[in-house]
């Protein structure tokens, strides 16, 4: 007989998806259990207190760490785990669900993902690589994208909508913002190459997309040691509005104002802007990127 497989940190975001999937964190948690798994859940009011609880509930020693929800829990689990041994499962309930879509988990079907889950904790990890923003004296942990542009305008505008419930909340925010963005001036610093520049967008990536599928860099590796910084150089607004939409199929990459540039370290200042790791929101630049290779254990 097998032995009892271990404890487990089960994290639930009960109003991930506008809170269309509140039966998908006791499913789960009833699922574990049966499979004789002693699990610990945690739902609490607000996000941040469910992060302090689940540092607590970390601390205290678990054998892996799973989130249900979107790119927001999926953040919170890198940081409980990266630069440990312990390893991050995902069931996708989210809107955007990068995460889970750059690691070939299921994105839009929390079920499909919960099986998915059962069989992976049988399974060895997957080691994949973290990256790092420091902004003042924080450091975050990110396994996704950092963005510091007009991406980042994007995701500032759609964490402020109510309506529409999905993905397509980061389409209306993007139609919006297309009328009035300017492209803003940068100083980057990549790998220790100082360069200024004016530019419409600036990211980080070390996933290949953002936003529930925009596919901002799809050669993007998870396991090569690099981040990729992905450049749009000033646009018209008529020429921005024609590329921009290529980017949910990967189609923009070889458009002559994206530039693409492969980095251990990347350094970004400017004014107007703000910045977001994985979806959630850093602060104003400068911030400091660096990738930690080998970071992070994912049951994927």
């Amino acid at each position: 007989m097998d032995p009892v497989p271990g404890r487990l940190l089960v994290a639930v975001n009960p109003a991930a998806a506008f809170g269309r999937n509140r039966a998908v964190g006791p499913a789960v948690v009833e699922r574990l259990v049966r499979e004789g798994y002693e699990v610990a859940m945690l739902r609490e009011a607000n996000f941040e207190l469910l992060r302090r609880e689940a540092e607590h509930e970390f601390e205290r020693g678990v054998d892996a760490v799973v989130v249900i929800g979107g790119d927001g829990m999926a953040s919170l689990g890198v940081n409980l785990v990266a630069g440990t041994e312990v390893p991050l499962g995902i069931v996708a309930s989210g809107t955007g669900n990068d995460l889970a879509r750059g690691l070939d988990l299921p994105f839009d079907d929390p079920l499909q993902g919960l099986e998915q889950l059962v069989v992976q904790l049988r399974m060895p990890p997957r080691t994949i690589d973290a990256g790092v923003v420091r902004q003042g004296s924080v450091d975050t942990w990110f396994a996704g994208v950092v963005s510091a542009g007009f991406d980042a305008v994007v995701n500032e505008r759609a964490n402020r909508m109510i309506r529409p419930r999905g993905p397509s909340r980061y389409t209306i925010a993007t139609a919006r913002e297309l009328l009035t963005f300017r492209p803003r001036e940068y100083v980057l610093t990549i790998d220790g190459v100082r360069r200024e520049q004016r530019a419409m967008l600036v990211s980080v990536a070390n996933n290949s997309s953002i936003g529930g599928g925009m596919r901002v860099v799809p050669q993007a590796d998870l396991a090569d040691g690099l981040l990729d910084v992905f450049i749009v150089h000033p646009l018209s607004r008529v020429a921005f509005v024609r590329v921009f939409p290529r980017v949910f199929a990967g189609e923009h990459v070889a458009h002559p104002a994206v530039e693409f540039v492969r980095a251990r370290e990347v350094v970004i200042e400017a004014d107007g802007v703000v910045a977001y790791a994985d979806g959630e929101r850093i602060g104003a630049p400068p911030v400091s990127i660096r990738v930690v290779p080998g970071a992070l254990r994912v049951l994927a």
